[in-house]
Formats: structure tokens, sequence, C-alpha cells
């Protein structure tokens, strides 16, 4: 790669920190939003539940058809087409307020996600095909932490813009128009970044693609005949799964096992996503030593280890501490699996990323089937259902990777 290109590349790729940023943001609002629209409308877990499920149900249903969409109009068309269709979403919160009905809400919000849905197909490849030969993990973790400084950043922008001062509030009409004005606003940066990215220069990745294929000559005629991309799929759902079950019922194990209000715990949240964020900004650096495969395997462990613990302690500050810390150890997860998954694929790369996209639709499963646990057995106890995702990834991590 000349050094023209590799410039050209770099440039790209800063670019793609805003797209991770607004991801994460926009990802992690629905922690702040889980727990708000599970008291005004008077919710079970199963039912607040169904704004993740709503939420990641576009990756199960659309990842694949973006994959296809991406490789017709090429990376930077697909980044821009999914920053206009999720402030499409953003922007029906404010009649879903006015109704005050939760299931226009879900609506919205499945728009909403579709939006990001494009946005993960273009953006998590675009990183790895511009990123230099053997350092695909690290530098798409790298681009991943300002999705994670997205994440730690929206529960205190939710404690303050949408969580303050709402029990001072008595009408439900009241309670619920807080989203209005905060998403709104969300829908006006989307739009600008859209026209930005339209108006840049940026390298067209699919040229990257091809050329890697003809120089694999692998004979392989399908992006299936890549196991451990499939494997990976799986990962990435074991993976997204935890990770959202988790954050979704954080705020609420400490109402009910640390007598925190929502807004308080809230901003405990942030120290969740904030541990992400700053173990993918070591992560970046540590997997230039460590071999990625064995970092991920080590992370996977400790998380099941710190939810072991959680659950044995029965609540108090030990088992809000425990799950908090798992933040830090999801941090390189999500573009190490990915990064592994794709490695080596070539022109099957864009494909392949609607099915691992596809694959965050643990998102929307997991959390639901911890909810029943949640309502059937006891909160703490549900989070056995988080642990099991993250032995799958162990599995994966020492095993799965491996290409055929």
């Amino acid at each position: 790669m000349s050094t023209q290109s590799q410039q050209n590349n770099n440039s790209a790729l800063s670019v793609l920190t805003a797209l991770f940023f607004m991801m994460g943001f926009i990802t992690a609002l629905n922690d702040t939003l889980i727990p708000h629209l599970k008291a005004i409308f008077d919710l079970t877990y199963v039912q607040a539940m169904l704004v993740q499920f709503c939420f990641f149900t576009p990756y199960a249903v659309l990842s694949i058809s973006m994959g296809k969409l991406v490789e017709k109009i090429g990376y930077k068309g697909g980044v821009i087409g999914g920053f206009l269709l999720t402030a499409v979403g953003c922007i029906l919160f404010y009649p879903a307020a006015n109704i005050a009905s939760y299931p226009i809400f879900l609506g919205a919000l499945f728009i909403l996600a579709s939006g990001i849905t494009l946005l993960q197909v273009a953006g998590n490849p675009y990183v790895t095909l511009l990123s230099k030969p053997g350092k695909e993990s690290a530098t798409l973790t790298l681009v991943q932490a300002f999705n994670s400084l997205g994440t730690t950043i929206a529960p205190i922008f939710g404690a303050i813009f949408i969580l303050a001062d709402i029990e001072k509030v008595t009408t439900k009409a009241e309670q619920v128009s807080s989203v209005q004005i905060p998403y709104l606003g969300l829908a006006g940066v989307l739009i600008l970044l859209a026209v930005f990215v339209k108006m840049i220069r940026l390298p067209d990745a699919r040229k990257i693609a091809e050329e890697e294929t003809e120089h694999k000559h692998d004979g392989k005629t399908s992006v299936w005949q890549y196991k451990h991309l499939v494997l990976g799929a799986f990962g990435i759902f074991c993976y997204v799964g935890a990770e959202v079950s988790i954050g979704s019922l954080l705020i609420n194990v400490m109402e009910l096992t640390a007598n925190l209000n929502h807004s308080t715990g809230a901003n405990y949240l942030a120290l969740y996503w904030g541990g992400a964020m700053v173990g993918r900004f070591l992560g970046s650096v540590m997997m230039n030593k460590f071999a990625p495969n064995k970092y991920l395997a080590f992370n996977a462990t400790v998380a099941v280890v710190l939810i072991a613990i959680a659950i044995l302690s029965g609540g108090g500050a030990i088992s809000m501490w425990s799950l908090l810390a798992i933040g830090f150890f999801n941090s390189i997860m999500f573009p190490t699996i990915f990064s592994l998954a794709t490695k080596g694929l070539g022109k099957f790369t864009g494909e392949a990323s609607g099915i691992l996209c596809t694959a965050i639709v643990g998102g929307a499963i997991v959390p639901v089937v911890q909810g029943f646990f949640a309502d059937h057995i006891g909160l703490l106890v549900s989070f056995f259902v988080s642990a099991l995702c993250y032995v799958y990834i162990v599995f994966f991590a020492t095993k799965g990777y491996k290409i055929d």
C-alpha cells in the first residue's frame, strides 16, 4: 500500500470515529429509556425489554439485505443512508411522546435501529478493509473506543435531559415529553453528519476487498463456506446479548439492591460504558503485543467470574460493582470477534458483515430471555443467562476463530 493511500485511509478512519460515537451514544440511551418508560407505562421487565427487542430486531431482518445494498452503493453511501434513516427514527419520538403510546415508541425505535443497522453493516468492514494488514483487530478496537465514548456520555446525557426532575412532574404526558427535545437534537446532529460525509472524499474499500480475494485464491464460492465466520456470528450474538442485558438491568439492580434512584443509577451506569471505553483504548495497544484471540478469551473468562460473584453476593455493593466492572472486559469483544470472523474473506467481506450484523439480534433476544427469568426466579439470579453467553465466547476465542 502506498504512503498516499495509507494517508487517505487514515483520514477515512478518522471520519468513521464520528459514526461509531453516534452508534454508541444512541444505543446506550436505551438503558436510560427502559427504566423511564417502565415507570411511566407500569411495565413488567419483559414488556420493558421490548425496547431492546425492537431496537435489535432490525439486525436480524435487515442486515443481510443491507450488506447487499452496501455492495451496490459503496461503504460511503451506506454511511450516509444510515445517518439519515436513524435521524428519521429520532424525529418520530416527538409524535410518539405527544400521543403517549408505548407501541408507537417501539415503532420509532425500530426505524431508528434500521438506520443503526445500516451504519454497522457499512462501518465495521470499512474499518477492517482500510486497516494495515495484521492490525485489523487493533484498529477496529481503537475506532470503536469512540463508540464506547458515546455509550459513556449517553447515560449522563439521559440523566440530565430525560430523567432529571422527573419526580417533580405529575402527569404521564409531562413525564413522557422529556424525550422529545433530546431526540430531536440527535436527529439534527445526524443530518449534519450525513451532509458532511457526502461532501468529503473517502476511498472505495470494495477495490481493496477484490484485491484480497484475487491474492488468496482459496477457491471458496460462498461466504457460508467459512466456518470461522459462522462461529463468529454466534459469538457476536452472545456478546451483544450479554452486554445489552447487563446494561439494561443495571439501573434496576442498583435500585433494588443498593437503594439508588433511576437518575443516580444512570450516572453509575456511565461507569459500565466508561469501562468499555478505557478497555478499548488499552486493548488497541495490548493487541499489538498479545494475540487478539487470547486477549478475548481472558476477558470473557473474567466476565463469567464477575457475574458469579454478583449472583453469589446476593446484592449490595459487591454485586453492583461486579456487574459494573464487566464493562471494562466487554471492551474488546465486538471488534475482536468481528475482525477474527471476517479475516481472509476478501470480496465476501461486505456480505459477511451483513451476516455478523444480523447476529446483533442477540441484543433483542437475550435481554427478553433474561427478563423472563428476572420476573420468575429473581433479578440477580437471571444473570446466569449472560454468563452462558460469555462461556461461548471463551470457546470461540480458543477454538472457533481458526480459519479452516
